[in-house]
C-alpha cells in the first residue's frame, strides 16, 4: 500500500501559491496524488477566514461608532501581535475537532464564533476582547454577522472526513516580519513562534512545503490577486500593503532551517520538547502557480506540468524523510 503523508503544514508568504497549491492538490484523481505526490485525499484547515471575519468584526464596531477590537485601521496590523499565536489555536481548535468529530448546533453561530475567538485569545495570554463588549453592542454584532458566522460553521462541520486514516491534513498559514528585520524574528513574529504553537499531536506528525518566493514578488502577486469585490475569497483576498511590508516583509524560514542540527528540517520548541519537522520547497519565485485560479478548463499543459513537477520533488523529498 501506498505510503502517504499525514500532515503537511503549507507555508510561505502572502499570494504565494499556497491556496493555488491547495486547489490543484484538491482536483487531482486520488490515484495521481497517491502516486505523485504521496497524498491521500485532502482535508485542509486555514487561518485567513479567522483574519477575514476578525477585520468584519472591526468593520461593524467602526460602523456602530464603536472602537476597533482587532486591527489598528482597516488597512493596518494586528493591535496586539499576540493575534498571530489566537490564529493557531483557532486551528488547533479545529484540529482536535476533527479528530473527535466535535458537532457544534448554537443557536447564535456569531456568539459560538465570538467565544472561540476570545477563548482562543486567552490561550496565548491575550485579552479576551469581545467578552468585553456590552450586551447591547454584542448582540448588534452577532446579528450582523449571523450569516458569515453560520457559513463558517456550516463549512468547518462538512469538512469532517470520516476518518483521517490514508488522508492528508493541509494546514496553511503565512507567517513574517517588518521589512529589513533580523533574525531571529522576536515572538510573536515569525514561523518559529507560531509553528511552535501548534499542538504536540499536530508537531509529532507535521512536514513542511514551503512556498518559496522573495518579499518583492510576493507583494507583486498581492496586488495582482485582489479583487476588492470578494475580500473573503481564499484566492482573490489582498493583503493590505502597510500589512505586507510590517508582518510579511521577510519571513524567518531560511535562518529556521539554517540553524537546524538535523539536514533538511525545522527545529522547533514546545514545552521543552524538540520537534525537528522535515521541509521542502517549491521555487516559485519564477510564476508556476497564479494559473490555478482560472477555471480548470482554461488551465494548458505547458503551466500545469512545472507546477507538477516541482511539487512532486518536494513531496518525493518529504516522504523519503519520513521513510528514513
Amino acid at each position: 500500500m501506498t505510503q502517504v503523508l499525514d500532515t503537511v503544514l503549507l507555508l510561505a508568504l502572502p499570494a504565494s501559491g499556497k491556496s493555488e497549491v491547495r486547489r490543484y492538490l484538491a482536483h487531482l484523481d486520488p490515484e495521481v496524488a497517491a502516486r505523485d505526490f504521496h497524498m491521500g485525499p485532502t482535508v485542509q484547515l486555514d487561518d485567513f477566514p479567522y483574519v477575514h471575519l476578525m477585520r468584519r468584526v472591526d468593520d461593524e464596531l467602526q460602523a456602530m461608532k464603536q472602537p476597533r477590537l482587532y486591527f489598528e485601521a482597516p488597512d493596518r496590523s494586528f493591535q496586539d501581535p499576540r493575534a498571530w499565536g489566537t490564529l493557531i489555536d483557532l486551528l488547533n481548535q479545529d484540529y482536535d475537532d476533527l479528530v473527535t468529530k466535535r458537532h457544534y448546533a448554537p443557536a447564535s453561530a456569531a456568539e459560538w464564533l465570538f467565544g472561540r475567538f476570545d477563548k482562543a485569545s486567552e490561550a496565548v495570554g491575550a485579552t479576551p476582547r469581545i467578552k468585553a463588549l456590552d450586551a447591547s453592542t454584542k448582540s448588534q454584532l452577532a446579528e450582523v454577522l449571523e450569516d458569515e458566522a453560520r457559513a463558517l460553521l456550516d463549512e468547518k462541520l462538512e469538512n469532517y472526513p470520516d476518518t483521517l486514516e490514508g488522508k492528508t491534513l493541509v494546514i496553511e498559514f503565512a507567517r513574517g516580519g517588518k521589512q529589513g528585520s533580523k533574525m531571529p524574528l522576536a515572538a510573536p513574529y515569525g514561523y518559529a513562534y507560531s509553528i511552535g504553537r501548534l499542538s504536540p499531536a499536530l508537531l509529532q506528525k507535521a512536514r513542511i512545503l514551503y512556498i518559496w518566493v522573495t518579499p518583492e514578488e510576493s507583494r507583486r502577486k498581492n496586488e495582482a490577486r485582489t479583487d476588492p469585490n470578494d475580500p473573503g475569497s481564499i484566492l482573490h483576498h489582498g493583503v493590505p500593503l502597510h500589512v505586507m511590508l510590517n508582518e510579511y516583509g521577510c519571513d524567518d524560514m531560511d535562518w529556521l532551517e539554517s540553524q537546524s542540527t538535523q539536514k533538511g528540517t525545522v527545529t522547533i520548541e514546545r514545552d521543552g520538547v524538540r520537534h525537528f519537522l522535515p521541509i521542502a520547497r517549491v521555487d516559485n519565485r519564477v510564476d508556476r502557480t497564479s494559473f490555478v485560479r482560472e477555471p480548470e478548463d482554461k488551465w494548458k499543459p505547458e503551466d500545469v506540468k512545472p507546477l507538477h513537477d516541482g511539487l512532486k520533488g518536494a513531496l518525493d523529498q518529504l516522504i523519503r524523510h519520513t521513510k528514513s
